[in-house]
């Protein structure tokens, strides 16, 4: 990790929310907290939900982490009082709230008690001083830290990736508005922000790459290959939007075909009954195997057993796990969509497929298998690329010094490059 003179620590400046904290497959939410610590900053985090029930390791130090959501009926009506008394702090944007357009009923019945719970983290937070409420990912934690943020009368900023963006982005605009910063995760994500909302400020909208560690790789170098055989991984939680059916039937295709490939899914969710009922039904229950969750420490091993890393969602920020594979040294498929061509650039540094069409999906695995010997020089483009570009330390350090810069106001031990960098977008 990078060193740095750390700022005298400030107690409890930031807060940090996310729906579910610690959480293994949101591991940049710890490590952002990490970053922030190592530079001076006293962070709190909080999470909507309990701890992910899969064990989570992302929970630097082990920290106390405040859970918001409670069965307890008390807590709930005295933050509904607290709403109820404080109205006139909160009446422009439950009046948006009530008169937006394009939102359902239910969504605004939702946003509402969401108020409730945005009051109950102001509760929470009541009497620690905090200066700034940082919020991952646009769903309903970020209108809980909206609220909270108003009631304690500081600011709030936002991390937006994906899904909470392209799919399911419920009273965005209203987030938007009331957002001191918006950080989001590539450059297809800020244009598509100030395309689809022209009244945000473009100079609160910054990109904020993800990262991973860049590992030594000489014993993936040194790996023996099982002739006949070729090895399809896919890692990411069996949710529908990451479309793990497309890549069952994939395999379906592929071993109609005559290709033989043995195909890995590692992740855990609420897909997994329908995804064995579909390997059952296609008869490729030799070929397809469903490993549930993996930590992240046992990666590492998956990625060098596999020929081949395979995406298929539907949406995507840019993934974590492609960049994991690119670093290891495994060649990479996925969809044309979003930000995932900021990190593959076809045929230098992998390859991407037509979204849904399992056709060009099986085409493009063929021709890797066929050319997986001539591979090396795309591979190590790939590492050089994440290397380069979506670097764990680079990216967490830059960053940090904007979010000690813009948000916190401070410019002791910032780079100014990367401030400059920010004014040019």
């Amino acid at each position: 990790m990078p060193s740095t003179q750390p700022d005298k620590p400030r107690r409890g400046e930031v807060v940090y929310l996310s729906n579910l904290f610690p959480s293994d497959v949101e591991p940049y939410v710890g490590e952002e907290i990490e970053e922030l610590e190592r530079r001076g900053v006293s962070v709190t985090a909080c999470s909507v939900w309990g701890t992910d029930r899969l064990g989570a390791t992302q929970n630097p130090g082990q920290r106390t982490v405040l859970k918001i959501f409670t069965w307890r009926p008390w807590l709930w009506l005295n933050a509904l009082g607290l709403c109820i008394h404080r109205s006139a702090e909160l009446n422009d944007i439950l009046r948006q709230l009530v008169r937006t357009g394009g939102e359902s009923w239910g969504q605004r019945a939702r946003g509402l008690a969401h108020t409730v719970l945005g009051a109950r983290l102001a509760s929470l937070l009541k009497g620690r001083s905090v200066r700034h409420i940082h919020v991952h990912h646009g769903y309903l934690a970020a209108w809980i830290g909206m609220i909270a943020a108003r009631l304690l009368h500081i600011p709030y900023s936002l991390t937006l990736h994906g899904s909470d963006l392209l799919l399911r982005p419920a009273l965005l605009n209203i987030k938007l508005q009331h957002c001191a910063i918006c950080f989001t995760v590539s450059e297809f994500n800020r244009d598509y922000l100030l395309q689809q909302y022209p009244q945000i400020d473009p100079d609160k909208v910054l990109v904020r790459r993800m990262g991973v560690l860049i590992p030594f790789l000489e014993y993936i170098n040194g790996r023996e290959n099982t002739p006949g055989s070729f090895t399809l991984l896919a890692v990411g939680r069996l949710h529908a939007v990451k479309d793990h059916a497309f890549l069952i039937r994939a395999c379906a295709a592929l071993k109609a075909s005559g290709q033989k490939v043995r195909c890995r899914i590692a992740g855990e969710g609420p897909e997994r009954w329908r995804l064995e009922d579909l390997i059952r039904c296609l008869r490729l229950t030799e070929e397809v195997r469903l490993l549930g969750h993996v930590p992240r420490s046992n990666l590492a091993a998956l990625y060098h057993e596999a020929d081949l890393v395979v995406l298929t969602s539907q949406s995507e920020g840019i993934p974590l796990t492609l960049m994991e594979a690119m670093a290891l040294g495994r060649p990479v498929l996925a969809p044309s969509i979003t930000g995932i061509p900021e990190l593959i650039l076809y045929g230098k540094t992998g390859f991407l497929y037509r979204q849904d069409s399992i056709t060009d999906f099986v085409e493009h695995v063929e021709f890797i298998r066929r050319t997986h010997s001539a591979l090396g020089p795309i591979c190590e483009a790939a590492r050089e690329h994440v290397h380069t570009f979506f670097n764990l330390e680079t990216n967490l350090q830059k960053f940090s010094d904007v979010f000690l810069y813009r948000i916190l106001g401070t410019r002791e031990g910032v780079n100014a490059d990367t401030l400059l960098q920010q004014v040019q977008l």
